[in-house]
């Protein structure tokens, strides 16, 4: 018996620090081997989607510095 594909959910509410924190502590996990091996690929796909959403979240604040410091040399 196949079970559904595992999609990470990271809720919309979820700050970059929550994301980091956790990303931390699967990283901390899998690298104590305290991760089993049939939860390990959720890990991982879960550390992806965190490292996903931190970039996003990296790139958004950096183009709102850029548009406000563009807004603030125009006045």
């Amino acid at each position: 018996m196949m079970n559904a594909p595992f999609t990470p959910h990271i809720p919309a509410h979820t700050t970059y620090a929550q994301a980091l924190e956790e990303l931390q502590t699967i990283v901390q996990a899998i690298e104590d081997e305290t991760v089993g091996i049939d939860e390990l690929a959720e890990k991982v796909k879960t550390a992806s989607a965190l490292v996903q959403f931190c970039r996003q979240k990296l790139r958004s604040t950096e183009e709102d510095i850029a548009h406000t410091l563009e807004n603030n040399s125009l006045k």
